[in-house]
């Protein structure tokens, strides 16, 4: 597949080749308490490829994050992330949690959130030392500032950024220890359609043209669905996987929601799939 070319300007650096997929999930189960979230989810992501996993609320999305983070059991299958079991390799994996909010009040500038995805599990805030090291780091979190367009306001409080500018900041703090693999966890949640068409675009330039793995779970596919590589659907316990004309047909997602789904054309080109607000959870005409 042709990728386009990367602007000009500090970037982070492409990470290292791997022998095998960054991702690869073969028969793979989730269960939570005694109950089958999915199984025989067959995956495989590799650099530079956008992944995005659907589904309804409780068909363990999320739990599948955290099976690829080592911190929720393989129920049945085999899981590899990054050519090891999950949980051995997360010093190369970039992860965004599910929307954290900042009160208006907090002072913590942008550029130290950034920086805490580099060494805030060593001490917190960092403090102001020099020497190399510390010149690194500040150039680490320069680069991922400006890969994610932030450099405008990252030296604001964060409490005073809007939301979209709080959540490209945080996706700077998964980056900032340049991962081969980007986990997030329904970034864009609570943002507005501007706000959500601004990060689905930066997620894929990052994607495509620094070659980071990126596998986004999310609620409505509309603003990520012509950034998309491969979609994953989890549903009443099974899956459908493969390229966005394979796996967003109107036959595929209403046999896993059960309930009609259509799957529409617009003028551009573009699929957009359209559900029953009363039936998906929201949105007009969106499929959540």
């Amino acid at each position: 597949m042709t990728r386009p070319r990367a602007v000009d300007g500090p970037r982070l650096p492409a990470p290292r080749a791997e022998s095998g997929p960054v991702l690869e999930l073969r028969a793979a189960a989730a269960r939570r308490g005694g109950r089958t979230l999915w199984s025989g989810v067959e995956l495989t992501v590799r650099e530079g490829e956008f992944t995005a996993v659907l589904g309804p609320n409780g068909a363990g999305k999320s739990t599948l994050v955290k099976m690829l983070l080592g911190a929720a059991p393989v129920a049945a299958g085999e899981v590899r992330v990054l050519g090891a079991r999950p949980g051995q390799a997360n010093h190369r994996i970039g992860y965004l949690p599910q929307r954290r909010s900042f009160d208006a009040s907090m002072r913590i500038r942008g550029i130290d959130v950034v920086r805490l995805g580099l060494d805030g599990d060593r001490w917190g805030v960092p403090l102001p030392f020099g020497g190399p090291r510390h010149r690194d780091a500040r150039q680490r979190v320069a680069e991922a500032v400006e890969l994610v367009g932030a450099s405008a306001y990252a030296h604001r409080p964060i409490g005073q950024c809007s939301g979209g500018e709080q959540q490209r900041l945080l996706i700077a703090q998964a980056l900032v220890r340049r991962p081969q693999l980007l986990l997030l966890d329904e970034p864009l949640d609570s943002l507005d359609l501007s706000h959500q068409g601004g990060v689905a675009a930066l997620i894929g330039r990052i994607c495509h043209q620094e070659g980071v793995a990126v596998v986004m779970v999310a609620h409505d596919v509309n603003p990520i669905l012509h950034h998309l590589d491969q979609v994953l659907y989890l549903a009443e316990g099974g899956s459908a996987g493969g390229t966005p004309e394979e796996v967003i047909t109107s036959a595929t997602l209403t046999r896993l929601y059960g309930t009609r789904v259509e799957v529409l054309r617009a003028s551009d080109g573009r699929l957009v799939v359209v559900g029953r607000p009363e039936t998906t959870g929201g949105g007009h005409g969106a499929l959540r």
